[in-house]
């Protein structure tokens, strides 16, 4: 049986509220999903590690994440600003602080029901 082409459209599409600060929709498909955030300034999401791969693609505002050091890299903060996608491979440990007021695509794959921004330390 073949699976048909859907067409999404984020303003009709209902939201969550993983954080007071944050709202969210999803689009999940059967090796994807796409997370549209609006966060506000001063939103933190605490360090954490998913098995998802994660590209996160900054439509506007700043995020600055906080990534610990792996065997390549030292621990660093990378500034994501619009236009520019920060790619996460799995299991890499990471944390956000929302600058300004913004809007992000985050894709994962495989899909999940959860992220970092559901876990609760």
């Amino acid at each position: 049986m073949a699976i048909s082409a859907q067409l999404h459209q984020w303003n009709t599409m209902p939201a969550d509220w993983p954080l007071p600060t944050a709202e969210r929709k999803r689009i999940v498909g059967e090796h994807v999903m796409i997370s549209r955030f609006t966060l506000q300034a001063g939103t933190v999401v605490p360090m954490h590690s998913h098995a998802n791969e994660q590209m996160s693609c900054v439509l506007s505002g700043r995020l600055r994440f906080e990534l610990e050091a792996t065997s390549d890299q030292p621990q660093r903060s990378v500034t994501v600003g619009p236009g520019e996608v920060l790619h996460l491979p799995p299991f890499v440990r990471h944390g956000v602080f929302v600058e300004t007021l913004t809007e992000v695509l985050d894709i994962f794959s495989p899909p999940s029901a959860t992220t970092g921004i559901d876990q609760r330390d």
